[in-house]
């Protein structure tokens, strides 16, 4: 037999308030426990009690959550105000342009350019990082040219042995002409 259908209001006996609230708020965070891993979906719950009590639930971290969530909402009011949308996209271009000089900065610096107003820590920092290039790139050599070396062993094996082929066919052909050579030699009759 199946339940039968509650008015929803507010509940007036405060006891059986609080105790529907946490029933229900522990059926709401594992409903979106399970939303979130059923459906591989970014799920980010916040429940406030009468008593100013949090309780929340995210199925990655709240604050990612909540990132996102205010993006989107600016992105979708942006269409409607094209003023938000001129100061968004300023934003963005603002962004973009200290991205670029940071990478333009860290590059010029490995290259060894504008070092002058780096500390000693810095200067390691950038060392290290140096280091850890160099020895990346010496590995990829080194693997590169095992590589080419094996390549170049199993080539000369191959020849090696289409040389050996080819003293075979020679000493075949060669065995073949003396032989025809032979036949072919007239009988030399002694007068005498």
């Amino acid at each position: 037999m199946g339940r039968g259908k509650i008015v929803i209001r507010r509940i007036d006996n405060s006891t059986s308030r609080q105790v529907t609230f946490s029933k229900r708020r522990s059926g709401l965070l594992k409903k979106a426990k399970e939303l979130s891993i059923l459906c591989d979906a970014e799920v980010g719950l916040i429940v406030f009690s009468s008593t100013e009590k949090l309780y929340d639930f995210a199925s990655t971290s709240m604050k990612s959550v909540i990132e996102r969530y205010t993006k989107l909402k600016e992105d979708n009011y942006r269409f409607i105000n094209p003023t938000s949308e001129i100061k968004f996209w300023q934003r963005e271009a603002s962004s973009l342009r200290q991205q670029l000089q940071y990478l333009q900065q860290c590059r010029r610096r490995l290259l060894g350019e504008e070092l002058s107003g780096l500390s000693v820590e810095d200067l390691q920092n950038l060392e290290n990082q140096l280091e850890k290039s160099l020895k990346g790139v010496r590995t990829r050599k080194e693997q590169t040219m095992r590589e080419e070396i094996r390549e170049l062993h199993m080539k000369a094996n191959l020849t090696q042995q289409e040389n050996l082929e080819l003293h075979k066919k020679i000493h075949f052909v060669s065995q073949e002409n003396a032989e025809l050579h032979k036949r072919n030699k007239p009988d030399v009759v002694n007068l005498g």
